[in-house]
């Protein structure tokens, strides 16, 4: 609101259009939103109703374009257009939308050009040949009136009579209302007429009946998405994805984000779906509910350091120094750490990674002389159940669930681990040495009694009338407080069960305490845990995303394929699934690249990136390309071709990448979290992809075998839904059992 009292909003979709235009008129219509909100009725804007539509008028914004906007009442107006003075003023619609109850705005004359340029060149028949058949209409087997109760928009019905090509779908996508393009595409892709119902248009319906009329009250729902923010919106329009995330989220997000819940609760979905941006608005949301203070009562975590580091960033754009003042943003390990250096200030134990404590846990078995037992086995059955589950005596031990560990043991095996653990435990203390798991189930302990501790106090205090018992406190005064208020936690899939004990411990159990994103499709690491059972109930508070911003039609569809008919759990021991799980983009079909050998396969690499960099209109920023190999040793080979072709390499580490302007590579586990213009995934071979180790677990051990080949599926899934526009995978010799015919067929 301005001190003239004007209100001017814009709606979502028309920032999209105002990008497109040349710099100096985007520069005129932000003179223009200063003019309009002093005085709309100054006489150099030229505000006038149009004769098409009456709710709808256009303003100017220079000499050659109009604003076209709502009246929704006598000092609030809404832009949904910014048009050249010559374009088609008399088709144009501007509604309610029955279902959403949301504003919607159609230019028919842009749709229906967008599907003419779609359209199929007429086949060339003989004078004599037969008449061809009539191609046949797609949405013929819905009535108008079933449209509409999905939340078709009215105006755009007769026009979708028409269409007959996938083409032309995504013509008229391109410029229709976003619920329309999600309901066709869904409709397109086979999805029963019930599902889309459910899915799609049930999610972001109003919650009391609809005034068509009353364009007051649908500009208030969550389905009309609008800013009016002058800052807000010129970041929105000059910044990046992540600033337009700032100002629009669609309806579904939104409800997720401003949700009260009673308890714990989850959001899953595909990858590009904004489950990141949804823990981030999230956050900002709590905070927002706090009372003043200097204190940080929200934490938002995630797996590891590099991921932190971009939240942080994120975090700051969003809501700057004010908002990253309340927030604690830590990646949980080294949150775990800092626990166990608090209570133990004089340890010195050096952390190593799970690749060097399996080769401890190899030269322990062969100091014993123990052939019976693998040593990946007991570092996982070691690390998931007894560390995971905070297992602190055999007898505890023998009680424990295994879930997701595959393989029984019997009650003499379960005797054998826990003195092998006992001695391996010894092992690294000798050698003055910790892993991150043993880290974090010392957190969980030290987190666990802390909140007995808390719960013990209130109890006595409660008893005592109110009262509290000095003797109880340690003296520092910060023992007997909750560390946060709200915790946070992106790619929750990702997180150990020891994490998961102490992030319980950290936050009283009330309203809104723990509120968790992920998608176990791309759970890449071996952390399989059952929330339930580790003291977080989500039932009943879980939920999905499940419309893609980042990935293609084109993409989605093999990297759907990758994932094959494998069964994903959702965190608390049902199946995830990613059913209804969609994109409105599109793109160009993945490319498959077959050589026959490794040499010859990073020459075609190469050759690849300077066929790109040769066309103006194939040629992007190298720091917009990833390459990502199945190892180190593969990325290192790699970057050494592309040098000789002078492209420059640039590593992915676990921190982020090393050095500016060049090329990404990298191995998969690199890419988790990043995204890019072109993806090439290189040395998707057998034996590679899965690693041949994982195929001779097939007899050995079933179990292990079906969670490796999972994590392999899950591995490749998260490379080829880093990319935005496209994706090239590359193999010697067999290509993957993973690919699908799609792309092994392709040279």
């Amino acid at each position: 609101m301005t001190a003239s009292g004007v209100t001017l909003r814009l709606l979502d979709k028309a920032d999209k259009e105002i990008l497109k235009l040349p710099r100096t008129v985007k520069g005129a219509f932000f003179d223009f939103q200063h003019k309009f909100k002093t005085n709309p009725h100054t006489t150099g804007l030229k505000l006038q109703q149009l004769k098409g539509d009456s709710r709808l008028w256009s303003a100017r914004v220079s000499d050659d374009y109009r604003a076209l906007l709502i009246r929704l009442a006598d000092d609030d107006w809404l832009i949904v257009s910014v048009k050249h003075r010559k374009d088609v003023y008399d088709r144009l619609s501007a509604g309610v939308n029955q279902v959403t109850g949301g504003i919607e705005y159609v230019d028919l004359e842009v749709v229906e050009e967008s599907i003419l340029r779609r359209l199929p060149p007429p086949p060339v028949t003989p004078a004599a040949a037969p008449e061809p058949a009539k191609p046949q209409e797609l949405f013929a087997a819905w009535s108008d009136t079933q449209l509409s109760d999905l939340g078709v928009a009215e105006p755009l019905l007769p026009v979708i009579r028409t269409l007959t090509t996938e083409d032309q779908l995504l013509g008229l996508v391109e410029y229709a209302p976003q619920l329309t393009g999600e309901v066709l595409l869904a409709l397109f892709d086979g999805k029963a007429y019930d599902d889309v119902l459910e899915q799609v248009t049930a999610p972001v319906a109003a919650a009391e009946p609809v005034d068509p009329d009353d364009f007051q009250a649908a500009v208030r729902r969550p389905a009309t998405v609008v800013t009016t923010s002058d800052e807000a919106l010129r970041e929105a329009l000059e910044g990046g994805d992540f600033s337009r995330w700032k100002v629009f989220l669609h309806p579904t997000q939104a409800k997720l984000v401003e949700r009260r819940y009673s308890g714990p609760a989850r959001v899953g979905g595909g990858p590009g779906t904004g489950k990141t941006i949804v823990a981030l608005h999230r956050v900002r949301h709590l905070v927002g509910q706090l009372r003043p203070g200097r204190d940080k009562p929200v934490l938002l975590t995630t797996y590891n350091k590099n991921l932190a580091a971009d939240l942080r960033s994120r975090l700051l754009e969003l809501g700057g120094e004010e908002l990253l003042s309340r927030v604690e943003v830590s990646h949980v390990d080294q949150l775990a750490l800092r626990i166990v250096r608090e209570a133990e200030p004089g340890s010195g134990k050096q952390v190593m990674d799970d690749s060097q404590a399996v080769r401890e846990w190899r030269a322990l078995l062969d100091e014993l002389g123990e052939e019976g037992w693998d040593p990946e086995f007991l570092h996982d059955e070691w690390t998931q159940v007894i560390l995971g589950q905070a297992v602190a005596t055999r007898t505890d031990y023998f009680r424990a669930r295994r879930a997701g560990r595959g393989r029984n043991i019997t009650r003499g095996e379960r005797a054998e681990i826990w003195q092998l653990a006992e001695r391996f435990t010894q092992r690294l203390d000798r050698l003055g040495r910790q892993t991150w798991d043993q880290v974090a189930e010392r957190a969980a302990r030290l987190e666990m009694g802390r909140e007995q501790r808390i719960l013990s106090i209130a109890r006595q205090r409660e008893e005592a009338g109110g009262l509290d018992n000095i003797h109880l406190q340690d003296g520092s005064g910060g023992w007997l407080r909750y560390r946060y208020r709200h915790i946070v936690v992106d790619e929750a899939q990702d997180l150990r069960p020891a994490h998961w004990k102490m992030l319980r411990a950290m936050a009283p159990r009330e309203a809104d305490d723990l509120f968790l994103v992920g998608d176990t499709h791309q759970r890449i690491y071996k952390n399989q845990v059952t929330l339930g059972s580790l003291g977080i109930n989500i039932r009943g508070r879980s939920s999905k995303l499940s419309l893609s911003y980042r990935t293609t039609r084109q993409i989605l569809r093999s990297a759907l394929d990758v994932l094959g008919e494998t069964d994903y759990d959702d965190l608390d021991g049902s199946q995830e699934t990613l059913a209804g799980y969609r994109s409105v983009l599109s793109g160009r079909q993945p490319s498959g690249h077959s050589f026959l050998d490794w040499a010859a396969e990073r020459e075609g690499i190469a050759a690849l990136i300077e066929e790109w960099d040769a066309d103006p209109d194939l040629s992007i920023p190298h720091e917009q390309i990833a390459i990502c190999v199945p190892t180190n040793q593969m990325a290192s080979e790699v970057g050494y071709t592309l040098g000789l072709h002078g492209i420059r390499p640039v590593e992915i580490r676990a921190d982020g990448p090393h050095g500016d302007g060049g090329v990404h590579i990298g191995t998969m586990f690199r890419f988790k979290g990043l995204e890019y213009q072109r993806m090439i995934i290189a040395g998707v071979a057998d034996g590679l992809v899965p690693r041949d180790a994982v195929s001779r677990l097939r007899t050995s051990d079933p179990a292990r075998y079906r969670h490796e080949m999972q994590r392999a599926r899950s591995l490749l899934f998260v490379a080829a839904t880093r990319a935005r526009d496209s994706v090239d995978v590359f193999w010697h010799g067999t290509p993957s059992p993973f690919l699908g015919p799609t792309l092994t067929q392709q040279e």
